[in-house]
Order: structure tokens, then sequence, then C-alpha cells
């Protein structure tokens, strides 16, 4: 083993063994009864423009905003006229690094890690949007440098901080249906190209767009619409597929609920994968070890129109023909849990499996997780859900799946040390090699 990788090993387990349900949080510095949270937003269009807002909303002042397009900058610091605008992150943490507290970062994937990181090591507190990464190894780095710089974080996988999902983690850590035994998670996703063989042709940059920037440590290519703004979730050198957008949603309660830690090994089929894109469908297997809530078990990913087998189904008065568009089922000893983070409208087999059951509350309510977030920079209620404690392994558990469908090999997994132990060529993926001028 490498001295990086004991180094790392070491430094995880220890940023791992911090509990997000008793850890009290200590803000960076100390703010007064009347005193706001100055945040910068990276990336301020599409859900850069809600994640501004949620933290607007839960008593922040905005005072700095980045995005590479023109047009989305100029409308932000519209809405927001006390911000400065800036299409270069960099520059806004040279400029504005000393004046602000923390940062929303809702750029594409490829682009959180490097904008997460400059924050972290600066001390800013961070929110960034799911998944928290674009490789497993960024997802990792970040995990530590957060625990290293005592900063508070979040992902945003909003229902996280909601009602269902907590009740639901309480319930089955309560053992109303048993012990585990198999867990299936399923999207409609992808809703965006995927399965293309080829780089797309060049096509004139918009005159609002910093290209260079919005292509940012990824390899360089032309410009062309069918990756910016929008689709670029298809494309393996900026986005994680429809495993990585919904996986960090979908698969969040069981992971949590379960204490899950790393998966032993992870297998795929897929179908229209290539070099350039992720597969038009896919079915994604986890295998965990047993552990205090779960035997050992299969967690399976379904996409693309994919769903599980009729039988995982039966008892729960539902046809898989009529399954919404993302759900997940939980079998456990005792029965079946058809569970909708939406809602507590919750299908059981048996029919009254959970209706009697009332374990105590011991997870804390919030209001939602932007509030949860800028409270605790605050240093008002405990450390928020998501942070990265809990959503950068999580992360890393939901991109290992990404793994074995660009490699189509069954990957044997050792989580502590990030490593294939079979298939060595996996490394170039887990760390991917960034362009000139953006080496970490």
């Amino acid at each position: 083993m490498s001295s990086i990788s004991k180094l790392s090993r070491r430094k995880f387990v220890k940023s791992s063994a911090l509990s997000a349900f008793a850890f009290q949080v200590v803000p960076s510095r100390v703010f007064g009864a009347n005193e706001r949270v100055a945040v910068a937003g990276i990336g301020a269009g599409g859900k850069g423009a809600s994640d501004i807002a949620g933290a607007k909303g839960a008593g922040a002042d905005i005072v700095g905003l980045c995005d590479v397009d023109a047009g989305r900058l100029n409308g932000a610091v519209k809405k927001y006229p006390g911000a400065k605008g800036f299409s270069d992150y960099r520059k806004l943490f040279d400029e504005l690094g000393k004046s602000i507290d923390a940062v929303t970062v809702s750029t594409p994937d490829h682009m959180h890690f490097h904008a997460a990181l400059t924050a972290i090591k600066m001390g800013k507190h961070a929110y960034v949007q799911k998944p928290l990464t674009h490789s497993i190894w960024e997802a990792r780095t970040l995990t530590l440098e957060a625990a290293k710089n005592k900063v508070i974080t979040q992902m945003g996988n909003q229902a996280h901080a909601g009602e269902p999902i907590r009740r639901a983690v309480e319930l089955i850590r309560a053992g109303v249906i048993g012990k585990v035994k198999e867990v299936h998670a399923w999207t409609n996703r992808p809703i965006w190209p995927q399965g293309v063989k080829n780089a797309l042709p060049a096509q004139e940059i918009p005159k609002s767009m910093d290209w260079d920037q919005w292509i940012g440590p990824a390899p360089m290519r032309d410009y062309n619409a069918g990756y910016a703004p929008f689709k670029w979730r298809g494309w393996w050198d900026f986005g994680t597929g429809a495993l990585g957008d919904m996986g960090c949603h979908i698969m969040d309660m069981p992971f949590w609920a379960l204490d899950l830690k790393h998966p032993s090994a992870v297998e795929a089929k897929q179908r229209g994968n290539s070099i350039h894109s992720g597969p038009n469908k896919s079915i994604v297997t986890y295998t965990f070890p047993e552990g205090k809530y779960n035997h050992k078990m299969p967690y399976v990913w379904y996409d693309g129109g994919h769903m599980p087998e009729a039988s995982v189904f039966e008892g729960t008065i539902v046809n898989p023909s009529n399954a919404k568009k993302f759900d997940l089922i939980i079998i456990g000893d005792k029965g079946k849990f058809l569970f909708n983070r939406n809602s507590q409208k919750w299908k059981t087999t048996p029919e009254d499996l959970i209706e009697s059951a009332d374990p105590d509350k011991t997870i804390p309510r919030v209001k939602n997780e932007d509030q949860e977030w800028i409270d605790a920079i605050r240093g008002v209620g405990s450390e928020p859900l998501s942070g990265f404690a809990y959503s950068g392994p999580f992360t890393e558990t939901v991109l290992l799946g990404n793994l074995a469908v660009r490699l189509g090999k069954r990957i044997e997994w050792d989580g502590p040390n990030l490593r294939a132990t079979n298939v060595p060529e996996a490394a170039s993926i887990i760390k991917r090699k960034y362009r000139k001028g953006w080496e970490v």
C-alpha cells in the first residue's frame, strides 16, 4: 500500500467516525445574533438559481455570483443587486475571499470538485449539488478536506432533510420490517441523450459563453449545444449519467437507514455505453456485507426503463407497470416496504406492517436543507445530516456503479483504499487526469 493510501485511509476512518446525530456545530467564526451569512453562488442559472434563492431564503446575504454564461450571470446580478458578478470562480475568490463566509456550487458535475475544494481550503463553508463530485477520488478528497478545515457542508439531495426520509430511517432502524435482505431502486432517467457513440461536431460558441471556463478541468473539445447548457449529464467527460444524477436522491434513504459503508463488489448490465457517453439503460447490482440492520445483500439500481422483476412487487398492491418514475422497495425478514421520498403514503406487505409502529423521533427535524446548512454556519442546531461526512462516502458508492458500467466488468472493491482489486485499469476513472492548468 502506498503512503498516500495509508494517509487517506487513516484520515477517512477518523472523519467517518463523526456522528451526524450527536455532532454539535462549531462555526469557523462566531456570528452575532443579527449577523447574516455572506454567500457567493458558483453557478447562477438552472439549479444554481434555486440553490442561491434557497440560501437567501434561509437568511443569507448573496454577495457574489459566478457563471460562465453572461446572460445567466447578468440575470442573477439583477436579482441580487448587492452581489458582484464573475465568469471565473477563481477571480471571485481572489477579490471577495475575505468578505464571504460560504459558497453554493451548482455547476455541471465535472466542476464541483475544483470549486468546492478551493472554497474549503480557504475555510469557506460549502453547499454542493449532487452528485458531490464527478469522480470517486474527488468525493473522498472533499470529505477529508472538509473535516480538516472544520467547515459546515451540505450536499444538495433535498429530500434528505424532509420528514418522509427521516421518519423512514427511524422505522427501518427500529426493525419494523426486520433485518433487510434486498433493496431495489429505479428511475425513468435518462431524459437527455445517452448512448452516443461519437463526440459532437463543432458549432459556433455563443458570444455570451466562456467556453474555456465551462470546460474547466475536463478534456478540451469543440462547443456544441448538445453539451451545454443542459445535455452534459450524458457525457462521461462532464456528467455522471442517470445513476449520478438520480442515485444520490433515490438510493439515499436505505443507505442512511442501514448505515451502509463500502460495498464489497458491484457489477452492471447496460445498453448503449460508449467511451464518450453513458448507457441508454442499465441495471447495477451492489453487494453489501452484513451489518447491524441488514444481511449480506444486493442493492440493485435500475434506469432507462428497466424495473425490478414482478416478484419484487408481490404483496405491495402495485403492478410494476404502474410504478412511478422513481421509487424503491426494501425487503426485510418481516415484509416489504415500498417507499416514496415525497410523501408518507407508503405501501407495505403485510399491509399494516408500519401502521402501529411508533418509534421515537431520534433524528432532528428541519425546515429544509438550506435552513439546516445556514443555521449550522451560524452555530444554531446540529451538523447538517447530508454534510460531506455522510454524502462523501455515499457519493463514492453511487459513482462506483458507473465504474462497473464503463468497464463492463464486475468490480471487487476495497473501499478504504479506493481500489478495484481485480481491475487495475479502473484507477484512471477512480481518479481522472485533469486538463493542463487545472491539476490538483
